[in-house]
């Protein structure tokens, strides 16, 4: 395969509150949506999965385990100016996990959708 768009897949509890928080704060496009099962967003080259409890990813699995929203892998989206960028979600009362954090390459801060699920805002070192 050549697609070079990037999928990632995110459990929610909410199919229609994901759709609005990804395009209402983080700047995505509604692609596909049959809520309340599934939905996806786009982002550049970035496929978001928006998997409700309903969908086919949402099923438990044979040992009787059910997939769940949240932990901490998560997406990655560049800012060019991260504090701007909190000032603005914070306003709008989007959950942060915590400051924001400065390291070598840059400084960062994980936010969470509707459902729990982390988000990471990066602004590299020098932008």
């Amino acid at each position: 395969m050549t697609d070079e768009t990037v999928h990632v897949r995110y459990l929610v509890d909410d199919v229609q509150a994901a759709i609005d928080f990804y395009t209402t704060h983080l700047g995505f496009v509604p692609n596909t949506t049959y809520p309340p099962a599934f939905a996806d967003v786009l982002r550049g080259n970035l496929r978001l999965l928006l998997s409700g409890p309903a969908s086919s990813a949402g099923r438990p699995m044979p040992d009787g385990r059910t997939p769940h929203p949240g932990g901490w892998n998560r997406i990655h989206l560049l800012v060019e100016d991260i504090d701007a960028e909190v000032a603005r979600l914070r306003a709008e009362g989007v959950v942060f996990r915590s400051d924001v954090v400065s390291g070598p390459g840059g400084r960062q801060i994980v936010l969470d959708d509707p459902a729990g699920n982390p988000v990471e805002l990066f602004q590299p070192a020098g932008a």
